[in-house]
């Protein structure tokens, strides 16, 4: 299997969705046992652009402990301090960061995400996240070169224009074959009346369960080899 016949496992997400967070937790600690058949990719998905509005606090915090009882992995603390009010240079900074390799730039996002829901840090702050970079030991000079000058904002806006137009994207976490087949996370996620939490799916896995469920989510991308360029199928 060549580099481009390995399938992808795409998964669109936003910083501040915290089922993205304990997805990506997931996603991590399985991809290494597919090393070389599944590439797995998270994909920019800013929902104050593309998803009519930031999440607003009351109810982020609402699913905050729902979402931390079902990934005991992915720490979660009470937030403290300044709340962000855009996730826009997160996104742009993870951009940055992946410029310096595929691991570099997954092991930034999931610093990004673990520094909002387990250490209270703004995230949309500039300052914020070159700290992170700087504690991920990228080379500093030109993660801060390109992400003082904005060079990621086209990139983000155009992979999340993408996931919405192409693969048919609406909210996150949101998981695409490659091929645009929809793949449904093993999450419990709450029905939402009037800002409030009125109930709860049922759950689908728990404890190690979970990373058995999220290995099906490989599984189904090995069963769809890989194609180049843009999904061209049928959205599912």
């Amino acid at each position: 299997m060549t580099p481009n016949d390995v399938p992808e496992l795409l998964e669109w997400a936003e910083y501040s969705c915290p089922w993205c967070y304990i997805m990506t937790v997931r996603l991590r600690a399985v991809a290494p046992e597919y090393q070389g058949r599944v590439r797995t990719r998270t994909c920019a998905f800013p929902l104050e652009v593309f998803g009519g509005g930031a999440p607003n606090r009351d109810e982020l915090e609402q699913e905050w402990w729902l979402a931390a009882i079902q990934e005991p992995f992915a720490p979660f603390i009470p937030y403290r301090g300044d709340w962000p009010t855009t996730t826009l240079p997160a996104f742009e900074a993870a951009w940055c960061a992946a410029q310096q390799g595929e691991a570099a730039g997954q092991d930034y996002d999931l610093r990004v995400r673990r520094a909002f829901f387990g250490e209270s840090r703004d995230i949309g702050r500039p300052e914020v996240l070159l700290e992170i970079a700087a504690e991920a030991g990228l080379d500093l000079p030109a993660f801060a070169q390109l992400f003082e000058r904005g060079a990621g904002r086209e990139a983000v806006l155009a992979e999340a224009r993408r996931g919405r137009d192409q693969y048919g994207v609406r909210g996150t976490p949101s998981l695409r074959l490659s091929d645009g087949t929809h793949v449904r996370p093993p999450i419990a996620f709450p029905r939402m009346k009037h800002d409030r939490i009125v109930s709860v799916q049922t759950l689908p896995c728990h404890g190690e369960g979970c990373l058995d469920a999220t290995r099906e989510l490989f599984e189904q991308a090995l069963a769809h080899p890989a194609h180049q360029g843009d999904a061209t199928h049928a959205r599912r």
